[in-house]
């Protein structure tokens, strides 16, 4: 009786794994289109142009995502969401995950109905001024307005930072990041907090972005990562994955350039299993097994994707710092091909 009732509980495992593996990748698949969830428009990580084509990181992790499961890095809708939609979205299956630079906390991971994959940038918060306002340390903006976006660890930052160092500040919240940045353009705050990288975003949105300093003081960690609904953990794991491979990829030097070549030609063990010329790595996903070599020649690696975005020759002007690799003395590392 005891056997009979394991390989009954065996079989309803397994069938809810089924289940599990036919959710998300099915309904993207069926649908032929990834619905990704992006920010209302934040320069070089997910913002849209006048035509509405939609630029930047986090717009980029998500074409490469398409890639891998289409061929096709076109093959995705970007649904602009706020900060208070961004988790919501992902719950009842408005978007297939969100990429719009979300930090991971443990009360999201935990509580909130989704499941972060891992970290596509390193961030912190920081404080842009005028640099007329006379401010060079975060802490001497004591008795400040300060613009910030309501429902986000940009706003509980804040209030920490104010409580630990003894600070009165006044925060002047907004739904939007961009009601806020408006708001301190117009002169209504003394200063405007998020993190830092969306800062130096904003900055060049400025009419004179040198007029604008950025203090140096981080005042929290945001580690960015895309999120997706909890419970699909075949879906999460291809999120993941894509993601892994972009940053394998730059560890390797395969590129979109020579990636094909690579393919064809590489007695490198890693990059065998990583383009799909060796192992069934793609169908551990549900993929086929050049996943990845569509996903780095459609969009390129993670170095391609941040140099392209943020790097010295966009206007942002980004370093890569902790958002190297760690041979460069950064933070991102991925999980082995293996």
């Amino acid at each position: 009786m005891a056997f009979k009732t394991l390989i009954l509980a065996g079989a309803i495992l397994a069938a809810s794994l089924s289940t599990t593996f036919a959710g998300t990748l099915e309904d993207v698949k069926s649908r032929g289109i990834l619905n990704c969830g992006a920010s209302e428009g934040v320069p070089g990580f997910s913002n849209p142009d006048a035509n509405g084509n939609w630029a930047g990181l986090d717009s980029d992790i998500c074409r490469a995502i398409a890639a891998a499961i289409f061929n096709d890095p076109t093959k995705v809708n970007f649904v602009p969401l706020a900060s208070k939609q961004k988790i919501l979205a992902v719950v009842t299956g408005q978007v297939d995950l969100t990429s719009r630079t979300t930090t991971w906390t443990m009360k999201r991971d935990t509580k909130e109905g989704v499941d972060f994959t891992t970290i596509v940038f390193y961030d912190g918060q920081g404080f842009m001024v005028r640099k007329d306002l006379g401010v060079t340390d975060a802490r001497q903006l004591k008795g400040a307005t300060v613009c910030v976006t309501t429902g986000t660890t940009t706003e509980l930052n804040l209030a920490d930072f104010a409580l630990a160092n003894n600070i009165k500040m006044e925060a002047v919240v907004f739904e939007g990041k961009k009601e806020a940045v408006n708001a301190y353009k117009s002169g209504r705050c003394d200063a405007f907090t998020t993190d830092s990288s969306q800062l130096a975003a904003w900055r060049t949105t400025m009419k004179n972005p040198g007029d604008h300093l950025i203090l140096k003081e981080l005042i929290s960690k945001e580690p960015l990562s895309p999120l997706v609904r909890h419970g699909d953990n075949k879906w999460k794991d291809l999120v993941t994955w894509v993601i892994n491979g972009l940053i394998t990829a730059e560890e390797l030097g395969v590129t979109s350039k020579n990636a094909t070549d690579m393919a064809a030609n590489t007695k490198n063990p890693t990059i065998k299993r990583l383009l799909g010329t060796s192992g069934e790595f793609g169908v551990y996903i549900g993929l086929e097994k050049d996943w990845m070599l569509r996903a780095i020649t459609k969009v390129g690696n993670y170095g391609e994707i941040f140099e392209r975005n943020l790097g010295q020759g966009t206007p942002l002007k980004l370093k890569r710092g902790v958002n190297a690799l760690p041979r460069d003395g950064g933070l991102l590392y991925a999980p082995a091909f293996r």
